[in-house]
């Protein structure tokens, strides 16, 4: 495999330099929380929506998405109906019932919402799901940016590596945590917003870039693309083979159903995504960037067009797949592209694609630094600090009013919030590299299976916030790991699994009875039928198949249902475990 000429070398300079220089001149000064957190409140629809769209899309999408159309058995267009259906459907809900509920009480991140509705019980559980989600799902994609680095700019990685000790994926980790670090401390989430909207721009380009080099060298160009694809169904986006299934990812019902509590939890609850909704002018503002981002769904398209031509390319020159190559893409069709990159895109094109690759990657991890940073500050400084100062708000703007140099404290204590963030991400990288050593999950499948432990439960705080059912957030204190531990339990069923959700059933059991009150003494059975139904599903919840062999083996429930399953849980024993009797409002 051939490296980085000049040419992409000078086109990956100029985009850092370029994208670092505009974002911060669009962002403007950060005097207090609510321009770091909140943009001042003042960002146009149209950035929010496009931050929106490449928040989502992340390295995985720019790698694993043509891997699973290109795939030679059976790879198809189906993870596509995913976005098209649920997309469009959670962000209707997201945009006329979340954005209003939020608005109307001007809040940082959904937890506030959560926490002003049911209690400060509900907002440290939320915020606890959130950072546990945001560092299992952005380490993964960290992970993998990493890895795909490691191959398109292996000759400069081994020089690091002879010179320095330190190995290509540890070297590439480190590079993208750092410039992710320092382009959220220059402007919080204003930068945040402004880069990601650029590094959109590059993303698409570099993708449309890879489609035409790889149709313009078929011998029968763009012909031959339609015609070869369409012979062996990979346009194919809706599948109605499969009416309903708990182990088959990218089926109808799961995009009619489970995708959908899964894209609301995300959108509307998930800070990562939520954050840029509160850096609208408005609550109309607000309803046109999440409504707009839906044409996000046009960029899996994209590379999942990629993915079909990579099949076409290279059903059309086998030669060009041979050695190294072949045995790396024959054991991971996750690496078809950037070895296709590599050794098929001509100079300075290719750095485009690699810059591609740099913006997918880090403007997810921008985004989730800046939402850790704001949901760690007002869970833990801002309520001591307001202690400490004797105001009765422990708010960033009760703050300000008693004394004007506690908002460019708070900015400061963010900005190190934002660094030690992006140490633990780093860190819990490596450990993602152990994990997916372990399991063998695709790569896919594994980032996007990491984010949905946790969004069931915000989804359910949310309902539990929002329905008028009279309770308060005491419940979820103890429904919110038990959704994460159902979870758990449908994906792995080898005896340290089971041991694990045992010893997690355990501790919540004994936490439960240290802290017993006689008013909760009737609800413990509900606890212990929460930790049963875990167990149970540690040791049963998967389905027997028969694989090609003819032998049975094991099938979890696919990651699309892992939303569903903590909303379900996390919902039902959040209401049964909860104080029946209402909140101020």
């Amino acid at each position: 495999m051939t490296g980085l000429a000049a040419w992409d070398w000078a086109v990956l300079a100029a985009y850092l330099a370029g994208v670092s220089v505009l974002g911060v001149a669009l962002a403007g000064r950060q005097n207090d929380m609510a321009d770091f957190f909140r943009g001042g409140e003042g960002l146009p629809w149209w950035a929010v929506s496009m931050s929106l769209i490449a928040t989502t899309v992340s390295a995985v999408t720019f790698v694993g998405v043509p891997a699973i159309a290109y795939n030679p058995d059976g790879g198809n267009m189906t993870y596509l109906q995913l976005g098209l259906v649920a997309g469009l459907i959670a962000r209707v809900f997201v945009a006329f019932v979340l954005v209003p509920a939020y608005f109307r009480r001007r809040v940082y991140s959904p937890y506030d919402y959560m926490g002003d509705q049911l209690g400060g019980g509900a907002r440290g559980v939320t915020t606890a799901l959130f950072t546990l989600g945001g560092v299992l799902a952005q380490s993964a994609r960290v992970y993998l940016t990493a890895l795909v680095l490691t191959l398109v700019l292996a000759g400069p990685l081994a020089w690091v590596e002879g010179a320095t000790g330190v190995s290509p994926l540890a070297a590439s980790i480190v590079a993208i945590g750092v410039i992710a670090v320092a382009w959220t401390l220059l402007g919080g989430i204003a930068t945040v917003v402004w880069t990601d909207a650029l590094l959109f721009v590059v993303f698409v380009a570099g993708g449309v870039a890879a489609l035409v080099v790889i149709v313009t060298q078929l011998p029968g160009g763009l012909g031959e693309f339609v015609e070869v694809g369409h012979a062996y169904g990979k346009f194919e986006v809706f599948d109605f083979r499969v009416a309903f299934s708990l182990t088959e990812p990218y089926t109808l019902a799961a995009a009619g159903f489970a995708a959908v509590v899964s894209n609301v939890g995300f959108y509307g609850t998930d800070q990562l995504l939520a954050q840029r909704i509160f850096c609208c002018r408005s609550a109309a503002d607000a309803k046109r960037a999440v409504l707009a981002s839906y044409a996000g769904e046009a960029v899996a398209a994209l590379m999942l067009l990629v993915g079909v031509g990579l099949f076409v390319f290279y059903a059309a020159f086998p030669e060009r797949l041979t050695g190294v190559s072949a045995e790396m893409v024959a054991a991971e069709n996750d690496k078809v592209f950037p070895v296709f990159i590599l050794e098929q895109m001509p100079a300075g094109v290719k750095g485009l694609v690699v810059a591609g690759v740099f913006a997918a990657a880090i403007s997810s991890l921008t985004s989730i630094l800046a939402a850790l940073a704001q949901t760690t500050v007002s869970a833990t400084y801002l309520p001591r600090r307001a202690r400490r100062l004797g105001v009765a708000e422990p708010t960033a703007s009760a703050l300000a009013a008693y004394d004007p140099a506690e908002a460019r404290r708070v900015v400061v204590v963010a900005r190190g919030w934002i660094v030690a963030w992006g140490v633990v991400l780093c860190v819990a990288a490596f450990a993602v590299d152990r994990f997916k050593d372990a399991t063998g999950v695709p790569i896919l499948d594994l980032a996007l299976g990491l984010a949905s432990y946790v969004v069931g439960g915000l989804f359910a705080a949310f309902l539990l916030a929002w329905l008028p059912v009279r309770v308060n957030g005491r419940g979820l204190v103890w429904a919110a790991p038990l959704g994460v531990l159902a979870v758990f339990a449908c994906r792995f069923h080898e005896p340290w699994a089971v041991a694990a959700c045992g010893v997690g059933v355990g501790l919540l059991v004994v936490t439960w009875a240290a802290t017993l009150s006689r008013e909760r003494l009737a609800r413990t059975a509900w606890l212990l039928v929460g930790g049963a139904l875990v167990m149970g599903l540690a040791w049963r919840g998967y389905f027997v198949e028969v694989d090609e062999a003819g032998e049975a083996v094991r099938v979890p429930v696919a990651w699309p249902w892992y939303a569903p399953l903590g909303a379900a849980v996390s919902l039902t024993f959040g209401y049964l475990l909860a104080d029946r009797k209402p909140l101020a409002a």
